[in-house]
C-alpha cells in the first residue's frame, strides 16, 4: 500500500470540500467523531459495555479526516503548521531532538542503508 503524506491528503480533502463545507460545519462533524473515539476508549477500556462493533481506528481516522478538511478549506498547510509548532514545543519543553530534526535524522539513514 502506498504511503500517504498530509500533504496530499490537504490536496484531495481540498478537492472534496472545495464548495458548500464551512469551517463549522466540519467542526461539528470533527466534535462528533472525538465523540465516538471516547465511546470506543470506554468500551475498550471496560468504563462501558463492548458492543463488538466497535473500532479505534476507524474512528481515528474520521477524527484525522475532520481535522485535515478544515486545514484544508482555510488554506493551512499542516505540514509547515505542525513543524513549527513542534519546534514552538521543542524549545518550551527542552525536548531533543524537535521533529525536523528528527525527520533530517530518519532521511540520512534511509540514504545511508
Amino acid at each position: 500500500m502506498k504511503q500517504l503524506s498530509i500533504h496530499e491528503l490537504q490536496r484531495y480533502l481540498a478537492l472534496q470540500y472545495k464548495e458548500g463545507s464551512t469551517s463549522s460545519a466540519l467542526f461539528l462533524k470533527l466534535v462528533e467523531e472525538i465523540g465516538e473515539v471516547a465511546e470506543v476508549l470506554n468500551q475498550l477500556e471496560g468504563r462501558k459495555e463492548n458492543t463488538g462493533d466497535t473500532s479505534l481506528e476507524k474512528e481515528l481516522v474520521d477524527v484525522i479526516h475532520y481535522a485535515v478538511a478544515i486545514a484544508s478549506i482555510n488554506n493551512i498547510d499542516l505540514s509547515k503548521a505542525i513543524i513549527k509548532k513542534d519546534r514552538q514545543a521543542a524549545i518550551k519543553y527542552n525536548q531533543s531532538p524537535n521533529l525536523e530534526e528528527f525527520i533530517e535524522i530518519q532521511n540520512k539513514d534511509i540514504h545511508r542503508n
